[in-house]
């Protein structure tokens, strides 16, 4: 925005030069030449005069059009524009009103305030020696050029001074703007590195946690298992090896920032962890898993949801009997999930793996992960009367 104001502020600059061009060669050349040719001056006056003008309005058409010439630098032309004020001052026998108008050249071309002085101070005396040499110094134009030469460096002093502010001003505004724009791009980056931390936590939660508590589980039974069953220890054992084993394929895809997922139908990946589940725990399972379309993003969260929900109902539930319901609805595909475990309250309970439990990756980052998806997470459960957990996933998700 900054950089946008002071291109405009030039533009209007330069336009408010080319108007002032204009005036000073219309209002500051043209009228002493028409003073000069309607009196009884003799030829070589009036002649004199209109070269003089015609000189000076070539010189600075000259300079406009070529300022990067070395013979029409602005000093170049102001020494020249102050010689010819005293030379029209001379053959007019004064000259204050040329004086008065080309007073904003030296301060718009002057560059420098003491340079503007300075040099409008040469033209103001030059003009008051050509009054003098034209017998004309004790006279109304010898008052005016003073007065002109003095208002014209207050009111020079004055505008450079205001330019001064603004461009101040400026400065700290785009100081500021540029320091905000930093604390932006800091603030996006931190936001950036905290969304990646909490889908890590989640990828972690979802996949290796929930697999190092199978093993936990998993070796327990075994350990209390070991004499009198070894059949069932070593089914535990054999387990036990196989969640190990796809826990390291899966922190092997995180750190290479590739999510895993079984390929094909969601169906069948969903079967396979049910009849893990099934397996590990001894509960009664029932499904109804028909072969539905949906992309990896789709299947991936609706396998971490199930796993979740898994965990949860060996964690927390005390089920004899799980089911899955999989379904293609017009607005999407629906994973129903229902236990007849003990229940919880689900305003503010901490048992079914809630914000709470796990590390506050349950319910929330179940919700989370098919928020992303443009889906819902609705769980519904009373103490006493089991859980149900809908995901819905729609059938066209957002880009």
């Amino acid at each position: 925005m900054i950089p946008a104001q002071r291109a405009n502020d030039r533009h209007q600059l330069r336009r408010l030069h080319r108007w002032y061009s204009g005036l000073w060669l219309v209002f500051g050349l043209v009228p002493p030449g028409i003073a000069v040719l309607g009196d009884d001056s003799p030829a070589v006056t009036r002649y004199g005069m209109c070269a003089l003008l015609v000189a000076l309005g070539l010189c600075y058409v000259l300079f406009r059009w070529r300022p990067d010439a070395p013979l029409l630098r602005p000093r170049v032309f102001l020494v020249v524009l102050a010689l010819g004020l005293g030379a029209q001052s001379y053959l007019l026998k004064g000259g204050a009103a040329m004086f008065i108008i080309s007073l904003p050249q030296f301060w718009i071309l002057g560059g420098r305030p003491r340079r503007a002085i300075a040099l409008s101070g040469a033209a103001a005396a030059l003009t008051l020696l050509g009054a003098a040499a034209g017998g004309a110094l004790a006279s109304g134009n010898t008052v005016f050029t003073c007065i002109g030469y003095v208002a014209g460096v207050l009111v020079g002093l004055l505008m450079h001074w205001y330019i001064g502010q603004s461009d101040e001003r400026a400065r700290v505004l785009s100081e500021e703007l540029e320091e905000t724009q930093r604390e932006l791009l800091a603030a996006h980056r931190r936001e950036g590195a905290a969304r990646e931390r909490e889908r890590l936590a989640r990828e972690i939660h979802d996949t290796l946690a929930q697999g190092f508590a199978s093993i936990i589980v998993l070796a327990e039974a075994a350990r209390s298992g070991l004499g009198p069953d070894a059949v069932e220890s070593s089914r535990q054992l054999v387990s036990i090896e196989r969640t190990a084993r796809e826990n390291l394929a899966e922190a092997r895809a995180l750190v290479g920032s590739a999510p895993r997922a079984d390929q094909g139908s969601v169906a069948r990946t969903l079967r396979r962890t049910l009849d893990r589940f099934a397996e590990d725990t001894g509960l009664a399972v029932t499904a109804d898993l028909p072969d539905v379309e949906c992309d990896q993003q789709a299947r991936i969260a609706l396998l971490r949801c199930t796993q979740e929900s898994l965990a949860n109902v060996r964690k927390h539930a005390a089920a004899t009997t799980v089911g899955l319901v999989l379904a293609q609805e017009p607005h999407g595909i629906e994973l129903e999930i229902t236990d007849d475990g003990r229940g919880f309250a689900v305003g503010g309970s901490r048992g079914f793996g809630g914000s709470s439990g796990s590390g506050g990756f349950g319910l929330d980052g179940m919700r989370d992960r098919l928020a992303e998806l443009g889906g819902e997470l609705t769980v519904t459960s009373s103490l006493g009367d089991g859980t149900r957990v809908l995901a819905v996933v729609p059938a066209h998700q957002p880009a």
